[in-house]
């Protein structure tokens, strides 16, 4: 519970994020994120449905299954933790056909349908993750969307002409705050934030409790 609340705050931090200088980010550098407790592997082993599913990264770094939890997955890249089941499922079978696909949880929050903490296939890019939450609102802005990603927070434009913005690969742990038009009615809209973090912390109780 005390980690949500932190992942809480560090939202709220985020949606605050418009009144400073926004951190410049470049686009075109994008790494390969490291798996790490709270991630999610989604495992499709052929004829073995016993492994197939998703399962979360625990907080000592092995895998959320009776069995698969011998294998330590946290703190690598999804290649490693993909030869690491290899080796653990050839005990099993000689050659074991298998598919593993990380899942990162993203939060959406601010001018979103549908705001909440969300486990999303690594590649799914920041505007797929804003659809995913239900796409903007009718006063959502896209070309103000903050990005709260390793501790520094990010003003992009997604309808900027560099669409190498808005086909940005998430990462794990990422927080998107879609902004808000300026024009908006106080008592039409100024109480839709709360509904978006009351959602959010929903979420999140609700995950944790699982």
């Amino acid at each position: 519970m005390r980690s949500a609340w932190l992942f809480l705050a560090g939202l709220a931090a985020g949606g605050c994020a418009g009144r400073l200088d926004p951190a410049p980010l470049q686009p075109g550098v994008q790494g390969d994120s490291l798996l790490r407790p709270g991630d999610a592997l989604r495992i499709t082993v052929w004829r073995q449905p016993e492994f197939s599913g998703d399962f979360v990264v625990n907080p000592d770094s092995t895998i959320g299954h009776p069995l698969l939890q011998a294998v330590k997955v946290g703190g690598v890249a999804p290649a490693v933790a993909r030869a690491r089941l290899r080796d653990f499922l050839a005990g099993y079978e000689q050659n074991p056909r298998f598919v593993v696909e990380p899942l990162y949880p993203v939060v959406t929050a601010g001018e979103v349908r549908q705001p909440g903490l969300v486990s999303l296939p690594r590649g799914t890019t920041l505007s797929e993750a804003i659809g995913r939450a239900g796409g903007p609102t009718e006063r959502g802005r896209l070309d103000r969307v903050t990005l709260v990603r390793g501790g520094k927070s990010y003003v992009l434009n997604l309808m900027g002409d560099d669409q190498r913005v808005a086909t940005m690969p998430i990462r794990s742990g990422d927080q998107l705050v879609v902004g808000r038009r300026s024009d908006f009615n106080l008592w039409r809209d100024a109480l839709n934030p709360i509904a978006s973090l009351t959602a959010v912390v929903v979420a999140i109780v609700s995950v944790t409790r699982r």
